[in-house]
């Protein structure tokens, strides 16, 4: 920063700074800008300024301190106003800096920042002192660092050569265990080499064997074959013989069969001499005509058995819900992904509640519909429909959960009817006495 106009002679206004601002100041002077700045009126603000009125301190400094340290040099009015804030807030500091004896004890980077703002006579001395304290502070600072490096890479040093000398102690001490235990490697390696010759003598004494084996076998498959020749030559004799019986069973079941004929006759004979005997009047009603039934033409739907009808029939969802207390528990986005998948998830609950407030309205049934709350990305807002409870899972509870808890919340005996392709809710509430209905079906009846 250069100071390039100021105030009457003898304010400090004609001297100019030859360097920049030290860090240190110039980081204390656009605190000072910063802390006056919400002091001043917009109108009193240059116009490069005014879009941060509204910022607070802290956040004015971080994002305008280039714009604050621009305008408070070229802007004398501006430098001004900061001032006269200055001297409001530290009355103290900015009295001593215009009788030019500032106080000894006083941070160097505050009185050099004060003074640049306030421009009192010889403020350009006070400035170029603190860039000189602060550049003797970050040397000496410098110097620490630097003592305190040597001496941390000096301990790292002594660590690393006592880690060396352990480490080579512990790999004398591993190549020593190698050393044994290759040792003992090569006598586990003796004793194998002389375990396999055992085993190729041991080898060929049992194929020896097996040849012998072999020798044995042959005989026997030729023994056999023989034996088999004289086992078919006997069966050959024993199916003459059978056939022999056969022939002469036939003959004498033709005897049988005579007599057996015989006795149907008489007992025929018999039965219609006692028909006439007993003048039995013509039978004219069968016994099935007795069953109370509906004869044909005569049906109405309600005659027509439930357990005609096929599972995917919606007439079955049509004679459940007419039970006397039905409830009719929905799973909703099971039910909408099936029937319209390609919808957004809004229009998918929109249009099943509509079709489901219908459906309570025909059929007089408790109708309760649940959705999974993990789908929402914010709060649903809805009215729900005429005759329809509307019921979102909590965090961290699915909606097959929730729907297990409808179930078993029911009093035993009461029909609840599920309406899911989930297998595993399907099955869960099948368990607790509830009648689970596929959601394809639920479909078919609202469409």
């Amino acid at each position: 920063m250069v100071e390039s106009a100021g105030g009457g002679p003898g304010d400090g206004a004609a001297e100019m700074l030859d360097r920049p601002l030290p860090d240190g100041v110039r980081r204390r002077v656009v605190q000072i800008v910063s802390d006056g700045f919400g002091g001043l009126t917009v109108g009193e603000l240059p116009v490069q300024l005014r879009q941060y009125a509204r910022f607070a301190p802290n956040r004015r400094a971080k994002f305008a301190g280039n714009a604050m340290a621009a305008a408070l040099e070229t802007d004398p009015l501006f430098r001004q106003r900061i001032a006269e804030k200055f001297r409001e807030a530290q009355p103290e500091l900015a009295g001593a800096l215009d009788s030019g004896s500032p106080t000894p004890a006083a941070d160097p980077h505050e009185v050099a920042a004060a003074a640049y703002v306030l421009r009192p006579a010889g403020w350009v001395k006070l400035v170029t002192a603190a860039g000189e304290e602060a550049q003797r502070a970050d040397a000496e600072r410098a110097g620490e660092e630097s003592r305190a490096e040597l001496e941390r890479l000096r301990e790292e040093l002594d660590r690393a050569r006592e880690q060396t000398r352990a480490g080579a102690e512990g790999l004398r001490t591993e190549l020593d265990a190698a050393r044994k235990e290759a040792e003992s490697l090569h006598r586990k390696l003796r004793s194998a080499l002389s375990d396999v010759k055992r085993g190729e003598a041991a080898l060929r004494k049992v194929r020896g064997e097996l040849e012998t084996v072999r020798a044995e076998g042959q005989t026997q498959v030729s023994a056999a074959e023989s034996e088999s020749r004289r086992l078919k030559a006997r069966l050959g004799e024993v199916e003459a013989a059978l056939e022999a019986t056969r022939r002469a069973a036939r003959e004498g079941r033709s005897v049988e069969d005579m007599r057996v004929r015989l006795l149907l006759d008489t007992v025929l004979d018999a039965a219609q001499g006692l028909r006439r005997e007993l003048a039995l009047p013509p039978v004219s009603v069968r016994p099935a005509a007795t069953v109370d039934a509906v004869e044909p033409g005569r049906m109405t739907p309600k005659d027509i058995a439930t357990r005609a009808l096929s599972e995917n029939d919606p007439a079955i969802l049509d004679q459940l819900l007419a039970l006397p207390q039905a409830h009719l528990v929905v799973d909703g986005y099971n039910v909408t992904k099936t029937g319209y998948p390609q919808m957004p998830l809004e229009k998918q609950r929109l249009r099943l509640l509509g079709q489901l407030s219908q459906l309570a309205a025909q059929t007089g049934a408790e109708v309760t519909c649940v959705f999974d709350g993990a789908e929402l990305v914010a709060p649903v807002l809805l009215a729900p429909p005429r005759g329809v409870r509307v019921l979102f899972s909590k965090p961290g509870v699915t909606a097959d959960e929730l729907i297990r808890q409808l179930v078993r919340a029911e009093p035993p005996g009461r029909p609840v009817i599920v309406a899911s392709t989930d297998r595993e809710v399907a099955d869960g509430i099948a368990k607790a006495g509830a009648r689970p209905v596929a959601s394809a079906v639920l479909l078919k009846r609202l469409s």
